[in-house]
């Protein structure tokens, strides 16, 4: 077989893998398009119900100064929230870090939201469902790498869901599922109930009175569990409500705290409830 022959075929190989990889990119992107949309028309329309300064009699101290610090008295309360961002992530806490760009979307009830993320190499999906929790993962965005789901991850994204709800901060008013305990006058303990399961928080706030910190006992993987911290910074108000800009996440491995996801948010809109 002649050079030529063997490099057109290399070349009608590559171009194969090339459409094949840009086919399967359009296809989850459409699929991505229209699980934003059922998340969005499947949510409660929350926005008649105002929030008011009356219900946080009998919350624990600092629990009452984070919601007076990032709701003004008459708030509206929020269905959902889009958001874009940019960041570094470790796909295994022994690698190096890699620059990340996201994209997610949560409404406040039921309880539910989709994050994408997207590296060089990889783009992952963390989701939280109809009470069911899913992280999927492909190579180039286009080969299946993982698929998880069960119930670990309906624990794990249950909690993210939770601990994200700093960005639609009505969702953390109390109700018959959002249950705060008092701990100190810097902490206190943030229970949210949510079909047969129930997950917790220790939730403390920095001198700001804003959440700075959620720490708490979460799956990495089916089986391991671990201790988790979520970190909240740099807040902002955007359309009248007080949210963190930038968030870092943690395992603790024998005692070490290691960062695996550190993200800035870029664009946070409460309008439209749609993809982007």
């Amino acid at each position: 077989m002649s050079r030529a022959t063997l490099l057109l075929r290399a070349c009608a190989a590559l171009a194969t893998a090339a459409a094949a990889v840009a086919t399967a990119r359009w296809l989850a992107a459409r699929q991505l398009r229209r699980s934003v949309q059922a998340l969005f028309a499947g949510s409660t329309d929350v926005t008649g119900q105002t929030y008011h300064e009356a219900q946080l009699v009998g919350l624990p101290a600092p629990v009452q100064r984070y919601f007076r610090r990032v709701l003004p008295n008459g708030q509206r309360y929020l269905r959902g929230v889009r958001l874009r961002h940019t960041g570094q992530f470790k796909p295994d806490l022994r690698q190096s870090w890699s620059a990340i760009e996201g994209e997610e979307y949560l409404v406040a009830d039921p309880p539910g939201f989709i994050w994408q993320g997207t590296t060089c190499w990889f783009t992952a999906r963390d989701s939280y469902v109809r009470g069911h929790g899913h992280l999927g993962v492909r190579l180039l965005g286009a080969v299946p790498i993982l698929c998880g789901a069960g119930p670990t991850y309906d624990q794990g994204e249950l909690l993210r869901w939770l601990g994200e709800s700093t960005w639609l901060p009505t969702a953390l008013l109390p109700s018959r599922q959002v249950q705060w305990s008092a701990v100190d006058e810097d902490s206190a303990c943030l229970s949210l109930t949510h079909g047969s399961q129930t997950v917790h928080y220790l939730v403390r706030f920095n001198a700001r009175h804003e959440i700075a910190q959620c720490e708490t006992e979460r799956y990495q993987g089916e089986t391991r569990l671990l201790p988790w911290i979520g970190r909240f910074s740099h807040y902002r108000k955007m359309l009248g409500v007080r949210v963190p800009m930038q968030l870092e996440a943690l395992w603790v491995q024998d005692g070490r705290q290691c960062p695996y996801a550190r993200f800035t948010v870029q664009e946070l809109e409460y309008a439209p409830l749609a993809p982007y």
